[in-house]
C-alpha cells in the first residue's frame, strides 16, 4: 500500500529527547544503604526526634549527675520552712516537711530513671531471648514457650508487682522493684520479638547463611535477630515510660522504694495532704514524671515511623 501523499500545510513535530535514560541509569558507585542508615535520614528530618532526645538528654543528665543541678540536700527538712513560698535558691518552695521541692525533683529522677532503664535492660534479656528461640526454632519448643507466656500475660502488672512487693517490705530497694517488673513484664516484649523473628527466618539472606554452613544458633545471632531489632526497639522504648510509672504507682501505695530513696512516686503520695491549700506541690514531682514518660514514648513513635517502610511512604 502506497504512503499517504504529504500535504505541504500539515506539520510534523517529534518528541525532544528528555533525558529520560540519565534519570533511570543507576549509580553503581553509591554504597549501599541499610535499614538504619534510610532510618536515621528519616529521623533526623523529623523535629519530634530531636524533641525527644533533646528532653530524654536532660532526663538523663539530671538522673546522673543531680548535683550538677542543685547543691541541696533533698533530705534535709525543717519544719520552720513547711510550705513556705518559692524564694532565692529555692524556685519551686518547700512542702509540708519543709523539704526543698526542687532538690527533691532533681535527685528524684535517678531512682525513677534507674529503675526503668534497668527493668527495660531485664526485660530485654529474658523475653527478647525466649521470644528469639521461639520464633526461630518453632515446633514443640515455639509451642511450650508461647503457653508459658501466655501465663505471664495473664497476670496484670502492677497488680501481681503489689502483691509481691508486700513479701519485700523490709527489704526494698531500686534491685527489688527491678526485679519484680522484669519477672512480669518481660511476656509482651517475647511476643513482639517472636513475631518479629518468624518474619524474618522465612528471608533469602538466612536461606544463603544455612546454605554457606552456618549453624542455626549462629545464623538466629549474626543475622536473624539484628534484622529483627526495628519492633523490639520501638517496644522497648515506650515500656521504658512504662516502667517509670509503674515504680512511681507502686512508691505512691507506699510499696516501692524505700522512704530514704528520694523518688517521684513518694512525693507525689505525699502532696496529697497539701493538694488544696498548695497544689503546686503536687505539679512538680508530676509534671517531672510525666514529661520524663512523655519523651520516652515520643521517640518511640519516631523510630517507629521511622522503621516502617509504609510510613515512611505516606
Amino acid at each position: 500500500m502506497p504512503d499517504a501523499p504529504v500535504r505541504p500545510d500539515q506539520a510534523h513535530f517529534f518528541a525532544a529527547d528528555t533525558g529520560l535514560g540519565v534519570v533511570d541509569q543507576l549509580d553503581e558507585t553509591a554504597a549501599p544503604t541499610s535499614l538504619w542508615a534510610d532510618a536515621w535520614q528519616s529521623l533526623r528530618r523529623r523535629p519530634l526526634f530531636w524533641i525527644s532526645a533533646a528532653l530524654i538528654t536532660l532526663v538523663l543528665l539530671v538522673a546522673a549527675f543531680p548535683t550538677m543541678f542543685t547543691s541541696l540536700d533533698p533530705r534535709f527538712c525543717e519544719l520552720r520552712n513547711s510550705l513556705a513560698d518559692p524564694s532565692a535558691g529555692h524556685p519551686f518552695g518547700f512542702d509540708r516537711q519543709g523539704c526543698d521541692i526542687y532538690a527533691r525533683t532533681i535527685h528524684g529522677a535517678r531512682a525513677s530513671v534507674a529503675t526503668g532503664v534497668l527493668t527495660t535492660l531485664f526485660v530485654l534479656l529474658v523475653g527478647g531471648s525466649v521470644g528469639a528461640v521461639a520464633g526461630f526454632f518453632g515446633g514443640w519448643f515455639d509451642a511450650l514457650l508461647s503457653r508459658v507466656t501466655d501465663v505471664f500475660f495473664a497476670i496484670p502488672l502492677v497488680l501481681a508487682a503489689i502483691v509481691v512487693m508486700q513479701m519485700f517490705k523490709e527489704s526494698r530497694s531500686v534491685l527489688t522493684v527491678v526485679l519484680v517488673l522484669g519477672i512480669f513484664g518481660w511476656p509482651q516484649l517475647a511476643r513482639v520479638t517472636r513475631g518479629a523473628v518468624m518474619a524474618v527466618r522465612g528471608s533469602e539472606f538466612v536461606t544463603a547463611a544455612r546454605a554457606l554452613g552456618s549453624s542455626r544458633f549462629a545464623t538466629l545471632v549474626r543475622h536473624v535477630a539484628p534484622n529483627a531489632s526495628g519492633p523490639v526497639i520501638v517496644t522497648s522504648t515506650v515500656a521504658l515510660g512504662t516502667y517509670i510509672v509503674a515504680e512511681a504507682t507502686l512508691s505512691f501505695l507506699g510499696i516501692g522504694l524505700p522512704p530514704q530513696i528520694t523518688s517521684w512516686g513518694a512525693d507525689i503520695a505525699k502532696a496529697q495532704a497539701s493538694l488544696r491549700s498548695q497544689p503546686m506541690v503536687l505539679f512538680y514531682p508530676s509534671a517531672a514524671l510525666a514529661l520524663t514518660v512523655l519523651s520516652f514514648i515520643m521517640m518511640g513513635d519516631a523510630v517507629r515511623d521511622a522503621l516502617d517502610p509504609k510510613a515512611r511512604t505516606r
